[in-house]
């Protein structure tokens, strides 16, 4: 693959086309039909573009005699000037029009980038030159000559080019009527003369190169006469020589033999070794500059960030509904629990986000997921199961359990914090005669929420089977959401090592990594919540969660008769 030619800055796209039809060597002008199209051009290392009026309208699945509109071509050029920076010299047909709308081309061509147009002497509507030629009428001369005018008095830049193409040998009214046409043509203001053949052979295009003398630069399209050997063309003094629609005709042969293939084999296999890879595709279409440009200019907010949630477990009390199904399946509101996880996680753009699986992981629904599985989660406990998922975590991170409903705000509130850990601790939860103590949680000071700013410090949390502390309230309760900054990924990972070491890591719950934590002196950043969010633990949470997640639907977006579970 050659490497597209370095442009010096300052050196327009129309000097460059100048500079090409008035060359002294012969230059080469390829056919593009699209972005991708003229992007393979300047990648095969060609100076400029072709916009034929055969392939484009060949795109559009269109007859090219002007069925697709001057509009739509002029929309087409855009991407691809844009996406090869070369010059692009319009096959412009007869300029859509009259000389008006020769004016009105020219003005818009140079508002798109494109750098010239060819206009040729037939009448309007066209059609293509080797469709019954000889029975299409030419131009009135003189009228034709008044486009030429019009169109150089509306150009801006005066290095835009306007191509005139002789149709008079297509035509079969001879090489005298061909040469009398051209100079009136060079006379009017083109800035070069396209001289067509439908020949087999160049017989015609050298006589008329021989008699045109040089007057004007000289411009042909090979396409009938191919097999003439390209020195003919240079010792004939001919400047550029366009290869006219050989993209669009090697594509629709590929398409036609893989579409033909696919369909009578019924697989992808014969044929996904044969064509670009997708990463081709993506690396024509430059997605590397985009991922380059997020580094750049996306705001901290948008900055990558990911989330690990924890859904190993059937779910004790809940074996009456978890028979085929982990806890995280279980459909609440009209979808499955991680489901609901899931569009809070994307509502805050966290899109990387890892499941950890244990209990029928195969019944776990993997789209927008990556699907590790803890294979010992009937004998471990969380640490166990975040141990298998600690290698995605990147950027900031919120590690959560797979049973939570919430209300957005409460992870909007926690991504946005700036402590290197945060969590949510429910201040209305309180502790009940003869429940477990588990996630109660202790803090710097009680949720007040008159003293706006002010930060809280957790300082320890209650874990599994391990009682409240003797005369002291807890705060509230963790509801299983923490964020993890990504500068202090290392950290946590450290201290997870550590907790790896001791005996009995096997049954560790999250509430000993965040004690552990606390302990190798990190501090954790308190999130207060006052309600708004909702465990699956049993079967009447199981019960209660469809009234909650009904409530975050937006209003409108059900009938009013289903609004229960």
């Amino acid at each position: 693959m050659n490497a597209p030619t370095q442009i010096p800055v300052g050196y327009s796209r129309t000097l460059r086309l100048r500079e090409m039809l008035q060359s002294n060597r012969l230059e080469f002008l390829m056919e593009a039909h699209n972005g991708i199209s003229a992007r393979i051009a300047r990648e095969a290392g060609f100076k400029a573009i072709w916009g034929s009026g055969l392939s484009i309208s060949a795109q559009f699945g269109v007859r090219d005699n002007n069925e697709a509109s001057w509009t739509q071509v002029v929309d087409n050029l855009e991407f691809m000037a844009d996406a090869s920076d070369l010059p692009i010299l319009l096959d412009g047909d007869t300029g859509y029009g009259n000389f008006n709308n020769v004016r009105r081309l020219v003005k818009k061509l140079e508002q798109r980038g494109i750098t010239g147009v060819c206009i040729e002497d037939k009448q309007f509507p066209k059609l293509n030159s080797f469709i019954n030629g000889e029975a299409q009428p030419l131009a009135d001369m003189d009228e034709f000559c008044g486009k030429i005018k019009a169109g150089k008095d509306s150009q801006s830049d005066p290095n835009f080019s306007i191509v005139a193409r002789v149709e008079a040998l297509i035509v079969g009214w001879g090489m005298e009527e061909a040469l009398k046409r051209a100079e009136a043509y060079r006379q009017a203001g083109a800035d070069a003369i396209l001289i067509h053949s439908k020949l087999s052979k160049p017989d015609e295009i050298l006589t008329f190169a021989r008699e045109w003398a040089g007057r004007g630069p000289l411009v042909i399209v090979p396409t009938k006469y191919y097999s003439t050997s390209t020195d003919v063309f240079r010792q004939a003094g001919i400047s550029c020589v366009i290869w006219a629609n050989h993209l669009i005709r090697g594509s629709v042969s590929a398409m036609q033999a893989i579409a033909k293939e696919i369909h009578d084999s019924e697989t992808l296999v014969n044929v996904e070794d044969r064509i670009a890879s997708v990463n081709e595709i993506f690396r024509l279409q430059d997605a590397d500059e985009y991922s380059a440009a997020e580094n750049i200019y996306l705001s901290a907010a948008n900055e990558k960030r990911s989330a690990v949630v924890l859904a190993a477990s059937r779910g004790a009390g809940l074996e009456a509904v978890t028979a085929n199904r982990p806890k995280v399946m279980l459909p609440v509101a009209g979808k499955p629990l991680l489901r609901h996880l899931l569009e809070a996680f994307k509502k805050e753009s966290i899109n990387d986000i890892t499941v950890v699986g244990g209990y029928r992981s195969d019944a776990i629904e993997k789209g927008g997921i990556r699907l590790v599985v803890n294979e010992q989660h009937e004998t471990t406990g969380e640490l166990a199961s975040l141990a298998c998922a600690v290698k995605h975590m990147n950027g900031d991170t919120v590690i959560s359990y797979g049973d939570l409903l919430f209300r957005s705000y409460i992870l909007r509130d926690l991504v946005e914090t700036e402590s290197d850990f945060t969590v949510v601790i429910d201040s209305s939860q309180t502790p009940q005669p003869g429940e477990p103590a588990t996630d109660f949680a202790y803090c710097s000071t009680a949720d007040d929420r008159a003293l706006f700013g002010q930060k809280v410090w957790l300082e320890s949390v209650v874990g599994a089977g391990q009682s409240l502390a003797d005369g002291r309230a807890p705060q509230g309760r963790w509801i299983g959401l923490i964020n993890v900054r990504a500068g202090t990924r290392e950290r946590l990972l450290a201290t997870l090592d550590t907790l790896e070491a001791r005996a009995g890591f096997d049954k560790f719950d999250m509430a000993a990594l965040l004690n552990a934590l606390l302990a190798a002196d990190q501090k954790i950043e308190v999130q207060y919540v006052h309600g708004h969010w909702r465990g699956v633990n049993d079967l009447d949470d199981f019960r209660r969660a469809g009234d909650f997640a009904h409530g975050q639907t937006p209003i409108g977006s059900e009938s009013t008769e289903n609004t229960r579970d």
